[in-house]
C-alpha cells in the first residue's frame, strides 16, 4: 500500500512541477507567436527525435538482453524491451532517476528470473550508465568548451551534478571491488546514525546492507568472470546517451536552422542532463525546463528557444512518458496473462491435493492475493 501511495505522490508532484514550470516560464509569452513558430517546424525532424528515443530505450534493453542471457536466461529482446520502458515510466513519476529499477526487477521475476539476477542486471547497468554520463561530460567539457555556458547560476548546478555522478559511481565501483572497505565504511557511518538515534532499527538497516553488499559482490564476480561484457555495456551506455544528446539537434534542424554544429548542441544537452540528473524531482521538471531556456538561448535565439523546448522535452520526456506508460500497461497484462498460463498447467500437472498450491501460487504471481496491481503501486 505503501509503495502505491508513493507513486501517486510522484504523480501529484510531477503535475504540480509541470504547472508551476509552465506558468513561470509561459508568463509574457504570446500564444500566437507560440503557434506561428510551431507551425514552420519540420516533421521529418520530429519523427528522427522521436526514432532517437526509441533508440535510447532499445540500448538499454540490449544491455539487459546481453547480461541476463549471459547469467543464463533465455529471454527475448522484446520482453527486455518492455523492462525498459517500464523503468522509463516509473522513473518518470518518482523522484529519483533510478526509482525505475525496482520495478524492473519486479517484472523481470514474472518471467521467472531471479530478483538476485535481476539486481545484478541493474546494478552493471547503472555502473556503466554513470561511467557513461561522465565519460561525455568530461569529453564535452575538454572538447566544446562553449557547451560549459548553461547561463547565470547554473555553474553551481553542474558542479553538485558532476560531484554526485562522480561520488555514486566512485561509490558502486569500491563496493564492487573493495568489499572489505566499502563494508568498514558503511559499518562507521552505520554506528554514528545509531549514536545520534537516527535508525529506527539498526538491525534490519545491517541485513539490508549485508544484502546490498552480496549483491554487489556477485556483480564483481560477473564483470571478472566475463570482462568483455563490461565493455560492451559501457560502449552501449555511450551510444544511449548520445540518442539523448542529439534530440535538441533534430530539434535545432527542424526550425530549420543553420550555423550551429551537432557537438555543440549536443554538448549543451549533456552538460544541461549532468546539471540535473540527480535533483530529486520527477523527470527534473522544472530545472530541465529553465536550464534549457538559459543554455539554448544563444543556439535558437530568443524567439525561437522557448518553442525549442517544448519541443525538445515534449519528445524526450512528455510524450515518451505516454508511450512508456502504454507500454507498461501491456507488459502488465502479459505478465499477469502468462502467470494465469503457468498456474493452468500446474493444476493439470500436479496430483488433486496439490492443486490448491497451484492457485495459491498464481495468486501470488499476479498480485491479486493483496489486491495490488501495476496501476495501484505493485511495482
Amino acid at each position: 500500500m505503501m509503495q502505491g501511495k508513493k507513486k501517486w505522490m510522484g504523480l501529484l508532484l510531477l503535475a504540480v512541477m509541470m504547472g508551476v514550470t509552465g506558468s513561470v516560464l509561459l508568463k509574457g509569452q504570446s500564444m500566437g507567436l507560440l503557434w506561428d513558430s510551431m507551425k514552420h517546424v519540420r516533421p521529418q525532424f520530429l519523427l528522427g527525435g522521436l526514432a532517437l528515443m526509441f533508440g535510447y530505450v532499445g540500448c538499454e534493453a540490449m544491455c539487459s538482453h546481453k547480461i541476463l542471457g549471459r547469467l543464463g536466461h533465455r529471454i527475448s529482446y522484446r520482453q527486455c524491451l518492455g523492462y525498459s520502458f517500464v523503468g522509463f515510466y516509473v522513473s518518470s513519476i518518482t523522484p529519483s532517476a533510478t526509482g525505475g529499477q525496482p520495478a524492473q526487477i519486479y517484472y523481470m521475476s514474472k518471467d521467472q528470473i531471479p530478483a538476485a539476477h535481476g539486481a545484478l542486471n541493474m546494478m552493471l547497468i547503472a555502473a556503466c550508465y554513470q561511467t557513461a554520463t561522465l565519460v561525455w561530460g568530461m569529453g564535452i567539457w575538454m572538447l566544446c568548451p562553449e557547451a560549459r555556458n548553461l547561463g547565470k547560476g547554473f555553474d553551481l548546478l553542474l558542479f553538485y551534478g558532476a560531484g554526485m555522478m562522480i561520488l555514486l559511481t566512485a561509490g558502486m565501483l569500491m563496493v564492487m571491488f573493495l568489499p572489505g572497505v566499502s563494508r568498514q565504511i558503511c559499518e562507521g557511518i552505520l554506528r554514528i546514525l545509531e549514536r545520534l538515534h537516527l535508525l529506527r532499527n539498526p538491525g534490519a538497516m545491517r541485513a539490508k546492507l549485508e544484502q546490498q553488499l552480496a549483491e554487489y559482490a556477485r556483480g564483481a564476480a560477473c564483470v571478472k568472470a566475463n570482462p568483455g561484457l563490461a565493455v560492451q555495456v559501457l560502449l552501449l551506455c555511450l551510444v544511449q546517451l548520445g540518442m539523448l544528446f542529439s534530440v535538441p539537434w533534430m530539434v535545432y534542424l527542424a526550425f530549420g536552422l543553420s550555423g550551429q554544429g551537432w557537438i555543440q548542441v549536443a554538448g549543451l544537452q549533456a552538460m544541461l542532463t549532468l546539471a540535473v540528473c540527480n535533483l530529486p524531482l520527477p523527470g527534473a521538471v522544472g530545472p530541465a525546463e529553465g536550464g534549457f531556456v538559459s543554455a539554448f538561448t544563444a543556439v535558437f535565439g530568443s524567439g525561437l528557444v522557448m518553442p525549442a523546448m517544448l519541443v525538445s522535452r515534449g519528445i524526450s520526456f512528455y510524450a515518451f512518458l505516454l508511450v512508456s506508460f502504454t507500454v507498461s500497461i501491456f507488459v502488465h497484462l502479459r505478465t499477469r496473462r502468462q502467470a494465469r498460463e503457468r498456474a493452468i498447467q500446474e493444476m493439470i500437472a500436479t496430483q488433486p491435493g496439490n492443486r490448491i498450491q497451484a492457485v495459491r501460487g498464481y495468486l501470488r504471481s499476479s498480485g491479486q492475493r493483496h489486491g495490488r496491481s501495476f496501476t495501484n503501486g505493485a511495482v
